[in-house]
């Protein structure tokens, strides 16, 4: 219980940082980011009803973190072309499968 009470005090403190990091964004990457927050709900969801394990949680949570630096090296130059943008919703994509993966397996936290 401590354990899952520490990742969802982690989850929920990560939760400034990126909507920081949103508003200062373009609106070329506001889709990525809305898919990002829904992402990051998803997963704090599947931890808080148990769906989703500590261990589990941050392997997704690492590989959030992938994405979001992939998004933040394509917009160095201030601008996302259509191949960067294709890269990270692929990477999306299968953080999606990821996260439905971790929340419809037999796994329960405890």
């Amino acid at each position: 219980m401590k354990t899952q009470s520490m990742v969802v005090a982690l989850l929920l403190a990560a939760l400034p940082a990126a909507t920081l990091a949103q508003s200062s964004e373009t609106t070329s990457t506001l889709r990525i980011d809305q898919r990002q927050e829904t992402q990051q709900q998803l997963i704090e969801h599947g931890v808080q009803s148990g769906q989703i394990t500590a261990k589990e949680a941050k392997r997704l949570q690492k590989r959030q973190a992938k994405v979001r630096k992939m998004e933040g090296r394509a917009m160095k130059d201030g601008t996302l072309t259509a191949k960067e943008r294709k890269r990270i919703q692929g990477a999306q994509d299968k953080e999606d499968r990821q996260i439905f993966r971790a929340r419809s397996n037999k796994q329960r936290a405890k």
